[in-house]
């Protein structure tokens, strides 16, 4: 694959990110971290699976951060905010490390991320009917690709873990309800569910383990009914099957985007 230019709006996406107040030095060390790996392409893909390691060693530099602001008044919960950042950092480093994974050529022309806002159909997409009551799928990180006419083709909703695990919670009810809606059966038909959507959305979700979710057994039976489920620490890909290195996510949105 050649290497891409970034859309207009993929452009003014990565800007809102970077303006983020912690990503410049997070940003410093995810960039330092490639240019070791010595091979662009190499270190942009791998890079993915050692955000872990990454976002520990950022944490010193935050604490000296937080220590300030908690002195100052700014916070008054230390513990708190330092789980807020780190839940919110997640998507952005994901989106960041994405853009320049496709700046390089390891993702496929005419994939793009962005959020709801520049999305053709997305409300359709990502609602469903419950009798009058729509149930919507609250996400701001969608990988997407276009047909030919720029309607939407296919796409990829994404949940990085936040803080608290209520998005996660709720994208896999969400998720669930969307298979009721899609198969033939008397629960759909009771509560009469509705979905049309122009396409069928794949619905993954996406961890650092910071707070020990893949050993959590209510969280290892919630992952099971996402498409895929990501890490961002190396793994043995083959030592489970309900979780996969965040560097195949490459592979997984050049084949089902295509």
């Amino acid at each position: 694959m050649s290497q891409q230019t970034l859309s207009k709006d993929e452009s003014s996406f990565l800007g809102k990110v970077l303006s983020n107040q912690y990503m410049e030095t997070i940003q410093k060390r995810i960039d330092c971290w490639v240019e070791k790996s010595g091979n662009p392409q190499y270190g942009w893909k791998t890079v993915l699976d050692h955000l872990d390691e990454i976002l520990n060693s950022f944490q010193n530099d935050l604490d000296e951060i937080l220590d300030i602001r908690l002195s100052s008044g700014e916070i008054s919960d230390k513990k708190q905010a330092i789980r807020s950042i780190f839940g919110n950092l997640l998507g952005n480093i994901i989106i960041y490390i994405f853009i320049q994974n496709k700046l390089v050529g390891n993702i496929s022309e005419g994939i793009f991320i962005n959020n709801k806002s520049v999305i053709p159909n997305f409300e359709k997409v990502f609602t469903i009917n419950v009798g009058e009551q729509p149930e919507k799928l609250n996400t701001n990180l969608v990988i997407y690709s276009l047909g030919e006419n720029l309607d939407l083709n296919k796409c990829i909703a994404f949940f990085p873990l936040q803080s608290d695990g209520n998005q996660f919670k709720k994208a896999y009810k969400w998720k669930l309800l969307m298979e009721i809606a899609m198969s033939d059966c008397e629960v759909r038909d009771k509560y009469e569910i509705s979905y049309d959507p122009p396409t069928v959305p794949l619905v993954c979700f996406v961890t650092v383990n910071f707070y020990n979710e893949i050993n959590n057994p209510q969280h290892r039976g919630m992952f099971k009914f996402f498409d895929r489920a990501f890490i961002g620490k190396p793994i043995d890909p083959q030592a489970t099957n309900f979780i996969s290195p965040l560097s195949t996510l490459i592979e997984f949105m050049n084949e089902k985007l295509s």
